[in-house]
């Protein structure tokens, strides 16, 4: 246990919390200074193997710690951006500067050349400009005999920009059912998406919720943010029929009858009104998987499958350990006998020859998978994409599943990742994802981060990262404790950033940064320096250091996807309608009496719309309260996303349809479905791909966007005249 506050030298303390990068106070608000318990400051310095617990211990690790910075000769990564001018000596960086004069340097490039030299008090040495972008190993030996080594990355100064402006779809795949799936949405009903949305409404992009596997359960937890592994796809999303073994399955009866329990359990959801059922789902694709796997694979297919085996090594083997342990032993590894709770252990490598079968099973259900996210990619782009599908990144992964069993030597153990009390939530968050430690992450050269993001652009045009700012804190809570008793851990964010610019680079892909809610200072701008385009939703959009109103267009900001809404907030027609509250006041939601919370909701929402008139977006402003004309309210919404200067803008599938059910519903757990709703009308009936569309609602709202209407904004005063629109 960490030591009560009274018994630590406070100012060593903080010291100490310093130089390991832990926070001893945090501003919620730029006039506001919160600070942080001394027991949790204590608790996350525990998670990083640094002593605590008392005033000597402070002092031995502070004396320590503060030895070992003064010894070292390199940090341990560094970053040269590529194009920075002009260009300079490698030792000018200032992670460098400080080298004693004399050092003999050694680059070793990722591609295995090597290049030396020694630096002289005043000369250049090796110019960094001189270097090839990659992640490359510096070595430096000062005079005295001390050696020091550090990941070098070469990164591009900003990240790739989105090739023009376009607009695009955002939607949850597993709601999005089509005649074909098997009662979820599937990667061939994203791929017949996106070529819809390409070849006939001039879409740019298609977004889509984490595809990240899942950790299996009863029932399984249904939120696509709390994965079991990142790096590596649920084949729940496989179109089983596409893959190429499944015409040559030789039980066809047997093959017939599954097809058959798929189509009513597909019935059941598009015309029954049943909720998704991802288990069942899985139990059928699994039963179908195990008979299409039998299949031998040819030549060519066997060939690109060692392929993948190889580029994705020991990761690939340890997931689908997991996967086949997981079977045996159950989805939580803490449960697991002794020695499997290791992946590095004598009785897992026993287990894993044991168990090679199903290990192979499970890595073929990797290759399937990411071999149909790849052919969704191309589907969109060959439809005219520009970008393409944009997968999200989910800040975290579940402690029970594969990637922190395989990875426990970089995680903090006892620790869950979270947000600090803000005007949203009094209370704090606790999300219960295990984080990454930033001394491991730095003393492996952030190798876990680096091959999760290759994995991920393999198949992505872009990435939205779920709350960017963890590229540069998080909010730590000790396990057992509220999350008002966390503090803020910080990482490396310009290797981090620097990464992902190399990555993203190499893809030819976009990023987009989730920095909704409480940012620290300087870091939008950071994101912004390098390339990492924000996110911004209309109703958060307003003029907050000034009166408050809704912020005119031509003030939002251009390196943005702007949308109207997300998956964790209403759709637009229930913001208009006020149904939102009438939703949180059946569940019990509100702090508020219901009267209160309808009356700020409408207006609210009146006052967006009169901005909308005022801009002259809405064709016929209706006499009635706000959603007495839903449809050319949303269409108006969408207006006014055009004439702001950003460069993506995002529509809700669902809000071209009427839906007025979000998808997800913070603070809920059993009192609402989230995550297991299908798209659907304005009444709730859902709504397949095939009608969905054919819906005349939802083409004339993309009507509104449609590449020759989507071009630079033109900006008006307001109150001038109406615009010609769609």
């Amino acid at each position: 246990m960490a030591a009560a506050p009274e018994e630590h030298p406070a100012e060593d303390l903080a010291r100490l919390a310093e130089l390991h990068g832990v926070a001893t106070s945090y501003r919620p608000a730029p006039d506001r200074t919160v600070q942080v318990s001394a027991s949790a400051v204590a608790a996350a310095l525990a998670a990083l193997g640094v002593d605590a617990t008392g005033p000597d211990a402070v002092r031995t690790a502070l004396a320590a710690r503060e030895r070992e910075l003064r010894e070292r000769l390199l940090p341990p990564t560094v970053v040269q951006w590529s194009g920075a001018e002009p260009a300079t000596a490698l030792t000018a960086l200032p992670a460098l500067a400080a080298l004693p004069a004399g050092t003999r340097l050694r680059v070793e490039t990722e591609d295995g050349e090597e290049r030396a030299w020694e630096e002289r008090a005043g000369e250049e040495g090796v110019l960094a400009a001189d270097l090839p972008l990659g992640v490359h190993r510096l070595t430096a030996t000062a005079p005295d005999g001390r050696t020091g080594e550090a990941c070098l990355v070469v990164a591009p100064d900003r990240l790739p920009a989105p090739p023009g402006r376009s607009y695009g779809l955002l939607v949850q795949l597993y709601s999005l059912l089509s005649r074909r799936s098997w009662g979820m949405g599937d990667l061939g009903d994203l791929a017949e998406l996106a070529g819809w949305a390409g070849h006939t409404a001039g879409a740019g992009f298609v977004q889509v919720n984490p595809l990240h596997a899942a950790v299996p359960g009863a029932p399984t937890d249904p939120s696509p943010y709390r994965p079991s592994s990142r790096r590596f796809p649920d084949p729940v999303h496989l179109r089983i029929e596409d893959i190429p073994e499944f015409a040559h399955v030789e039980d066809r009866e047997r093959l017939s009858a599954l097809l058959e329990r798929a189509g009513r359990l597909r019935a059941a959801v598009l015309d029954k009104g049943a909720l998704i059922d991802r288990d069942a789902v899985w139990e059928l694709k699994r039963e179908a998987l195990e008979q299409v796997l039998a299949v031998p694979l040819g030549p060519g297919r066997q060939a690109a499958y060692d392929a993948f085996r190889a580029a994705h090594g020991r990761a690939l083997d340890d997931h689908a350990t997991w996967c086949a342990l997981a079977e045996v032993h159950g989805s939580d590894w803490h449960r697991w006998p002794d020695g499997l709770r290791d992946p590095r252990s004598a009785a897992t490598a026993r287990a894993r020859s044991a168990l090679a079968d199903r290990v192979e099973f499970h890595a073929r259900l990797a290759w399937l998978t990411d071999g149909q996210l790849r052919a969704a990619q191309r589907a969109a782009r060959e439809a005219g994409m520009p970008v393409g599908i944009v997968h999200d990144l989910a800040v975290g992964v579940h402690p029970a599943g594969a990637d922190a069993w395989a990875q426990q030597d970089v995680f903090a153990a006892g620790m869950s990742v979270g947000a600090p009390p803000d005007a949203f939530n009094a209370r704090g968050q606790d999300w219960g994802l295990p984080p990454w430690r930033p001394d491991r992450l730095a003393a492996t050269g952030h190798a876990p981060y680096r091959d999760l993001l290759r994995a991920l652009f393999r198949y992505a045009g872009a990435l939205r990262i779920d709350h960017v700012m963890g590229l540069f804190r998080l909010w730590w809570v000790p396990q057992g404790s509220p999350p008002t008793d966390g503090t803020y851990v910080h990482y490396d964010a310009e290797a981090m950033l620097a990464l992902l610019s190399l990555e993203a680079t190499r893809a030819g892909a976009v990023v987009i940064g989730e920095d909704l809610g409480t940012v620290e200072p300087g870091v939008r701008e950071t994101l912004q320096r390098r390339g990492v385009l924000g996110t911004s939703v209309l109703w958060f959009e307003r003029d907050w250091e000034g009166d408050g109103r809704p912020l005119p267009p031509e003030r939002w900001r251009a390196d943005c996807l702007a949308t109207a809404t997300t998956h964790d907030l209403p759709p637009t027609a229930a913001r208009l309608t006020g149904d939102h509250v009438d939703l949180r006041d059946r569940l019990g939601l509100l702090t508020r009496s219901a009267a209160e919370e309808r009356a700020e909701a409408s207006a609210d929402a009146a006052e967006w719309l009169a901005l909308l008139g005022s801009l002259g977006l809405l064709d016929s402003p209706a006499a009635g309260p706000p959603g007495s004309d839903e449809e050319e309210e949303i269409r108006a919404v969408h207006r006014f996303l055009l004439r702001t200067p950003a460069r993506l803008i995002g529509v809700w599938l669902p809000d071209g349809l009427g839906d007025r059910r979000p998808q997800n519903l913070p603070g809920t757990w059993d009192e609402y479905p989230n995550w297991r709703l299908p798209v659907a009308d304005s009444d709730g009936r859902p709504v397949p791909l095939e009608e969905l569309v054919a819906s005349p609602r939802l083409r004339a709202l993309l009507d509104v966007l449609r590449p020759d209407v989507l071009r630079p904004a033109v900006l008006r005063p307001p109150g001038a005249g109406p615009t010609t629109r769609r």
